[in-house]
């Protein structure tokens, strides 16, 4: 994307990705052998590796370690890709339960799902749940490190679900489609985020309407990874190292320090 100028938003949507042996069997890709990774086009019947949300990176690090974690899934999608923070948990919250040891072998183990309904119980839960949750759930056909399964504890994954939008979801390519539908908001958190990057600080609230104007820029230059370096380069926080709304000329050792940062 970076080096030969493409849409940002084929982080979301990109039918191609890169393999080797090892990963290419791990997402089923046929015909890739050794440990170079090289470009693969997706085919239709790979269509759940698309953009990052199909990526085994991301899967496995929004895991618990013996299982998958629809919570923190929804979460990093919201704080990811949205730039929804939710509510922090309330304290004490219990941990989901481990299947209870059943040595007679007849105990029918029960799904990620039905775990999660134990949130359910408590309102205060509930209604946080709510918000993430079926995100996360929409997941749950890739597994803990992101292998594509369609069976959990035996039982077929039903990755449906509600948003608190009141907008249906069911599966990993509806989530791809809600976060086109919100592309814009999406490019805006990638203009926070260099933004951040770029002036090494945080990013604060006097700061939003030159990051709404980054990611008008990024739009109207068709989402190009270069439009989106060059908003935040030109911009004059940037340039003058300073907060937006200070008008001070900078210094000479500021502009020094600018001049070596931008040459570096």
């Amino acid at each position: 994307i970076v080096r030969e100028d493409r849409s940002v938003l084929d982080l979301l949507t990109a039918d191609y990705t890169f393999v080797d042996q090892r990963l290419a069997k791990h997402y089923g890709i046929p015909n890739v052998y050794g440990s170079r990774f090289r470009r693969v086009t997706l085919g239709a019947n790979l269509d759940v590796r698309r953009g990052l949300l199909g990526k085994g990176a991301l899967l496995s690090t929004t895991s618990q370690a013996t299982r998958t974690s629809p919570v923190t899934r929804g979460k990093v999608f919201l704080e990811t890709f949205l730039g929804v923070s939710p509510p922090t948990p309330p304290p004490n919250v219990p941990m989901i339960k481990p299947p209870a040891q059943d040595n007679t072998g007849n105990a029918k183990e029960p799904t990620m799902r039905e775990r999660m309904a134990q949130h359910h119980v408590n309102p205060s839960c509930s209604n946080c749940h709510s918000l993430f949750e079926p995100i996360g759930l929409a997941m749950e056909n890739f597994d803990g490190v992101g292998a594509w399964r369609l069976t959990d504890e035996g039982q077929t994954i039903d990755p449906t679900g509600v948003l608190a939008s009141g907008a249906k979801i069911d599966g990993i390519a509806s989530l791809r489609n809600l976060l086109m539908q919100n592309s814009e908001q999406f490019v805006r958190v990638m203009s926070e985020k260099l933004l951040t990057y770029g002036l090494g600080r945080g990013v604060e609230d006097q700061d939003q309407p030159l990051v709404r104007a980054i990611a008008r820029g990024t739009a109207a230059g068709d989402y190009r990874f270069s439009t989106l370096v060059l908003g935040v380069v030109k911009s004059r926080p940037f340039q003058w190292n300073t907060r937006v709304g200070q008008d001070t000329a900078p210094s000479t050792a500021s502009v020094a320090t600018t001049t070596n940062r931008g040459a570096n």
